[in-house]
């Protein structure tokens, strides 16, 4: 048999390393930002969809109870009070999510 060399002082150790196949651009903000595309590999301007979180559902109850219901929609209508998901514009890729 051939010799075999052990180093057992060093060791690497990898934590909070991302799942294998999981896309990741670090953390996205509320807004549009430029970021390079993990599927597509593009430098792009991400497109950002708002959608209505548990959060946005109870501040409209709030002021639903508050203030009546005929100001129940204005959560809705505030960026502040949605989250926005982060997509690629060439291949439709989500990259994030920025909650608020």
């Amino acid at each position: 048999m051939g010799d075999v060399e052990m180093n057992p002082t060093k060791v690497t150790i990898v934590t909070n390393a991302p799942a294998p196949g999981a896309i990741s651009v670090g953390p996205v903000g509320p807004d549009e930002m430029a970021v390079t595309c993990p599927s597509c590999l593009a430098t792009v301007t991400t497109r950002v969809e708002r959608k209505a979180s548990t959060k946005t559902h109870m501040i409209a109850l709030a002021i639903c109870v508050c203030f009546g219901c005929l100001c129940a929609w204005i959560p809705y209508c505030k960026n502040s009070c949605r989250n926005a998901d982060h997509y690629c514009p060439n291949c439709d890729s989500y990259l994030g999510t920025y909650q608020n």
